[in-house]
């Protein structure tokens, strides 16, 4: 069956608590909150999707057999991404979402690599043992049964969704990041600051690499 990748690139990390480290980027193909599919965009629990994550007809897509084959053709990527290498590898598996794929085979066989890994959740599925940072990003509408990890990023607003409701699960960091909606984005971002002013226990996050023009 194998691993379907959308997607697999050499850049930095936009967002969160890692952001501006170099990473390879894994994105993984499907999600269990919303297809992909612009037709089905309204009716999805997670409407606001920025990021393509349908097929396998991305830079570097494709159908890896097994964990060995994909491990390889990631550690390639860190190699290649420039000519000193000398930071710990560091790998975020990403989506749609990518529980849907990412098992225990698959973080040992980074971990044999020498990589830390990370992976960016919706939280609807637990994670295998061995990941090195989780961060969670809850959608409304959906069953969140992951508690547990090393950010919790809320996409701000997400109406009669308060971020408050996650102040007691168990992450080291606490992100608002202005959710991009077009003619909205500016006042999103107004309300995500103001929300950070009034609520210091949390932390605004922005996309830098959009920005600065980075894939």
């Amino acid at each position: 069956m194998g691993y379907k990748i959308k997607e697999i690139y050499y850049t930095l990390q936009g967002e969160g608590a890692q952001s501006g480290r170099a990473a390879v980027f894994c994105r993984f193909t499907g999600c269990n909150l919303w297809s992909g599919r612009e037709q089905d965009r309204s009716a999805a629990i997670c409407s606001f999707c920025d990021t393509d994550f349908v097929g396998m007809d991305g830079v570097n897509g494709g159908n890896f057999k097994s964990s060995e084959d994909l491990a390889l053709k990631i550690n390639e990527f860190w190699h290649l991404g420039g000519s000193n290498t000398s930071g710990v590898p560091f790998v975020v598996f990403t989506g749609g979402e990518p529980l849907l794929q990412l098992d225990g085979a698959l973080v040992s066989s980074m971990k044999k690599s020498g990589f830390q890994v990370a992976i960016e959740t919706n939280g609807t599925i637990i994670p295998p043992e061995g990941i090195d940072w989780i961060c969670l990003s809850p959608k409304k509408g959906s069953e969140i049964i992951l508690k547990k990890g090393s950010e919790l990023k809320f996409v701000y607003p997400q109406q009669n969704f308060d971020p408050s409701q996650f102040e007691n699960f168990d992450f080291e960091h606490f992100y608002i990041q202005p959710m991009e909606d077009g003619i909205n984005t500016l006042h999103n971002t107004e309300a995500a600051i103001e929300f950070c002013l009034a609520n210091p226990k949390w932390k605004l996050s922005i996309q830098t690499h959009k920005i600065l023009k980075i894939k």
